[in-house]
């Protein structure tokens, strides 16, 4: 497996998961954008493991991961605009 620049044996995993819930939120966002109702049960936790992943990375490491955790809040906000407000 080839890794990208900067990364190393610590973040190489941290930053496939990144980008696998950046895939999983790019497509919910399609989905929403859609039409279609979508489940998100699961990702609240997902985030949480990656918030402790990155917390317990040396310094340096963590702040590589800085562009990706960008573009998947980027990605999260664009869900966010797509849904419909909570009935309540």
């Amino acid at each position: 497996m080839s890794q990208s620049p900067g990364t190393d044996r610590y973040t190489a995993p941290v930053l496939a998961a990144i980008q696998s819930m950046q895939g999983t939120v790019t497509l919910a966002r399609a989905l929403s954008e859609g039409g279609r109702r979508i489940d998100l049960a699961g990702l609240d936790a997902e985030a949480a493991r990656l918030c402790a992943a990155v917390a317990v990375l040396p310094k340096p490491a963590g702040q590589s991961l800085r562009p990706a955790l960008l573009a998947l809040l980027a990605e999260v906000e664009g869900l966010a605009g797509t849904l419909p407000a909570p009935e309540g």
